[in-house]
């Protein structure tokens, strides 16, 4: 799992290392990511651990602040490519 590995570099109580773990596959499931090997999971493996080091350490608020991260950018991508169009 791309988080595990992330992990190892930062210094997180277990049990919230465990929150991470959770919330880091809720979201790949609300983003329907079911490839491990994807490079957007590693990216959201990045942002949760990002949200938890500036101090969320809620795991309904990682979640939906990641989610909503990824839902951003995916709108502004298809905006980007109407445009072009």
């Amino acid at each position: 799992m791309p988080i595990k590995r992330l992990l190892e570099r930062h210094v997180f109580p277990p049990e919230l290392v465990d929150i991470l773990g959770e919330v880091f596959d809720d979201v790949l499931k609300t983003l329907s990511l079911q490839m491990r090997e994807d490079p957007v999971t590693e990216l959201v493996a990045k942002k949760v651990i990002e949200l938890a080091q500036s101090g969320e350490h809620n795991p309904v608020r990682l979640k939906a602040l990641t989610v909503q991260a990824f839902t951003q950018q995916l709108q502004q991508q298809q905006q980007i490519q109407l445009k072009r169009h």
